[in-house]
């Protein structure tokens, strides 16, 4: 268990670590910051993304490791849309007045003010299911906040609803790992994990899809392998400009980086 740690890359780093020891990790954290989503039935915005990772040895080259958020979206992609100039998929946020939002600039001020929230995995009602992601979320923050005695809600929004300023996330986490070993051995866990995997990837494919199905870490395999080959990874162009933009707004920083690699 952590406490008042501000860094959610945490669970990831450590569900990971499967892949070279023989364990089963289960690692989440209580994540408000200035992204909530309403209680089920409600429009009280209380709840983070708060986001489970499991990570799982296999006998490939990459473990299975997933690590989401208990809510439709997250706040990082509804940057990336206004980044992009694109609208925000309606069913992914809803506002004070119960409004399925899609406007993306609004949607990011109203977060800050706490009258604009994402919704939990499912969407906002029963229809798809809308009370299993945000019976998973309750799970995250009791395991993240009881044992510890630590904040939740508010207390971790990371924003100061009356100014807007930011202020200290003292986030929670829980951490769970498992000896496989002590059940059995590690070589028959991976090579019967990594048969399952297979297997689903061997599935049937679907007429209008891409072709391909994909496992949890697959994908990410996939980056890393063909961007350590190409000696980098590819910059969007509007995140070009946030880049040359902050660093020109910086004191020192056009010193130290006159020139950067895509320019």
């Amino acid at each position: 268990m952590f406490q008042y740690n501000d860094n959610p890359s945490t669970s990831t780093f450590l569900c990971l670590k499967p892949h070279r020891l023989p364990l089963l990790s289960l690692t989440i954290h209580t994540c408000c910051l200035i992204v909530n989503f309403p209680l089920f039935r409600s429009f009280r915005y209380i709840k983070g993304t708060n986001p489970l990772c499991f990570g799982l040895p296999t006998d490939e080259e990459f473990p299975f490791v997933i690590d989401c958020a208990t809510s439709v979206n997250q706040r990082g992609k509804i940057e990336r849309y206004a980044r992009e100039g694109k609208d925000t998929p309606r069913g992914a946020v809803i506002d004070i007045n119960g409004i399925e939002r899609t406007d993306t600039e609004g949607i990011l001020r109203d977060m800050v003010q706490g009258t604009c929230a994402l919704t939990p995995v499912g969407g906002a009602g029963e229809s798809m299911g809308g009370y299993k992601g945000y019976g998973w979320a309750t799970v995250v923050e009791v395991l993240s906040t009881s044992i510890q005695s630590g904040p939740w809600g508010e207390d971790v929004c990371g924003i100061d609803r009356a100014t807007g300023d930011k202020k200290p996330m003292p986030l929670g986490h829980f951490f769970l790992a498992i000896d496989i070993e002590t059940m059995c051995p590690l070589e028959t866990f991976q090579e019967n994990t990594g048969k399952l995997l297979r297997a689903l990837r061997a599935s049937k494919k679907a007429p209008t899809g891409p072709g391909r199905i994909w496992t949890a870490g697959e994908k990410e395999h996939d980056c890393r392998v063909e961007r350590h080959a190409q000696g980098g990874m590819p910059v969007p162009t509007a995140l070009q400009k946030d880049m040359v933009n902050l660093r020109n707004a910086r004191p020192g920083m056009a010193d130290k980086y006159p020139t950067l690699p895509f320019e």
